[in-house]
């Protein structure tokens, strides 16, 4: 490798918007391979690019580090992608959650009540996020 390559962990962190002792952090915990040294410097590769670029995906995704660790140096494909199939479900659950969350408040920024958790849309909406597979009637849960 050409001295030209490599990067110091400096340079490496202010790529991806890091400190630099989160990079050094992920180092001793088994996330990110230990830096070449150069007169006693690390020196970071391309590679290295790569695994912090996945390392900060999988954070975006929700993934721990000990997830992400154990992705990253799990040693069989079946097992790795058990571990990226459990984390999958598990995403799609939030995404689940985060969209009745978000209907409730697209109705709330339309409803036009005085008291919403009156209004007979917002409790269709809520009573949907309570039971998502129940049944309600014919919808109306607000008393005359």
């Amino acid at each position: 490798m050409k001295s030209s390559d490599s990067m110091r962990i400096g340079e490496l962190a202010e790529r991806f918007d890091l400190a630099p002792h989160v990079l050094r952090h992920w180092e001793s915990m088994g996330l990110l391979t230990p830096a070449e040294r150069v007169n006693g410097r690390r020196r970071y590769t391309r590679d290295h690019a790569i695994r912090v670029m996945t390392i900060i995906r999988a954070k975006a995704a929700g993934m721990s580090l000990d997830q992400i660790r154990d992705v990253l140096t799990v040693s069989g494909g079946a097992e790795r992608r058990e571990l990226l199939r459990r984390h999958h479900a598990e995403l799609e659950r939030k995404l689940r959650e985060i969209s009745a969350s978000k209907a409730l408040i697209e109705h709330l920024m339309r409803c036009t009540a005085d008291d919403f958790t009156r209004c007979p849309d917002y409790r269709r909406l809520a009573e949907g996020a309570i039971d998502p597979g129940g049944h309600h009637g014919d919808g109306c849960v607000v008393s005359p």
